[in-house]
């Protein structure tokens, strides 16, 4: 259903003496309600997750605690090749909820190896190393809506 028989459906209602009406179609479901001039409107559909924003970078540098404690040790940035989603979906570092990740900090991969499922649209795609190499550092958290073209392994080429 789109969006723009969604607009209908509400301003055949907002124009009528109906106060409430359900329509389901397939996964797609959505009720609305008028209550006096106010309209609320409820659906639900699975959508494609919604894009992550990376965190703002500080404009300014912290300074060290007044308390004299030392002030944590930045880790160096690892260093090798990013490898980025091919699609949009959710990603998963195993591949079950209780089984061992494909892949771990420090781990040697080789090429076509398996790191981790992107689900997209209930479909579970494997994302395979484009090269061998270690496993420098893991970019995203497990269950994490990803987009495409986002970061998600820094792999130290051999």
């Amino acid at each position: 259903m789109d969006l723009k028989l969604i607009k209908n459906i509400l301003n055949l209602i907002s124009e009528s003496d109906v106060d409430e009406v359900s329509i389901e179609e397939g996964d797609f479901k959505i009720k609305v309600k008028k209550t006096g001039t106010v309209e609320q409107v409820t659906y639900t559909q699975p959508a494609a997750p919604a894009p992550v924003a990376a965190p703002a970078a500080p404009s300014q540098p912290t300074a060290a605690p007044a308390s004299g404690e030392p002030k944590e040790e930045a880790k160096p940035a690892p260093s090798g090749d990013t490898l980025k989603s091919p699609i949009v979906g959710t990603y998963y570092k195993a591949p079950s909820p209780d089984s061992d990740p494909f892949v771990k900090v420090g781990d040697k991969v080789s090429k076509g190896q398996t790191l981790c499922i992107v689900e997209a649209m209930k479909i579970m795609n494997e994302i395979e190393a484009e090269f061998g190499g270690t496993i420098e550092e893991i970019l995203v958290e497990d269950g994490q809506p990803i987009e495409y073209d986002q970061p998600l392994f820094i792999i130290k080429k051999d």
